[in-house]
């Protein structure tokens, strides 16, 4: 379990092409204190750490993984928003992510609002029922709050707003019109559909 509150900015150090892809991440995370094993939050993903050594940690990513995860997400130099797997007491400072991506979003609007930035995605219309204006969403493994949600003929769109803070800690900063990132929907979101769907059986 996360809670999408992004504690470092990693990069693809290589990629290396096996029956899954291999992912060299380089980090300022202590891997001293990271155990072979451990789970760690790429923009998004749960992933497994197999290796690691000083400054870097290696994990496998499955075909089932890049199928469902942005477009160019797993290439070399890409930066990937890091996050380790929460400890019991921790403080839960966004929401519960689980790491599991339920889909892809396009950034279809990037907008200057004082010194934050309103951003605009549109995803599937079958995530749609997941998103509430004031809920939660996980973009790229950052914890945001839905602005607002709209439906139209090309699917759903949403906002949320970016505070400086969030710019200059996470990838979102650089956020670009066409991007695709990886969505994760509010995992209370994902529990009330499937008991809504028993009841109305």
């Amino acid at each position: 379990m996360f809670t999408g509150i992004i504690t470092d900015i990693g990069t693809i150090r290589s990629i290396e092409h096996r029956g899954d892809l291999r992912a060299v991440v380089a980090t300022a995370y202590d891997t001293a204190g990271v155990d072979l094993g451990a789970s760690i939050s790429c923009s998004g993903v749960c992933l497994t750490v197999i290796d690691k050594g000083p400054g870097w940690f290696t994990v496998d990513i499955s075909g089932e993984t890049v199928s469902r995860t942005a477009q160019g997400q797993w290439s070399e130099g890409r930066k990937l928003n890091l996050e380790r797997a929460m400890k019991l007491g921790d403080e839960l400072g966004g929401h519960i992510v689980t790491g599991h991506v339920d889909g892809v979003a396009e950034v279809v609007r990037v907008e200057q609002s004082g010194d934050s930035k309103t951003i605009a995605f549109r995803v599937a219309r079958d995530l749609a029922p997941y998103l509430a204006a004031k809920g939660s969403v996980t973009v790229d493994g950052v914890s945001l709050t839905v602005n607002a949600v709209s439906d139209g003929a090309e699917g759903t769109e949403f906002t949320v707003n970016l505070i400086p803070h969030t710019q200059a800690v996470t990838t979102l900063g650089a956020i670009e019109v066409g991007q695709a990132v990886n969505i994760e929907i509010d995992v209370l979101a994902r529990y009330l559909s499937r008991m809504r769907s028993f009841i109305e059986k």
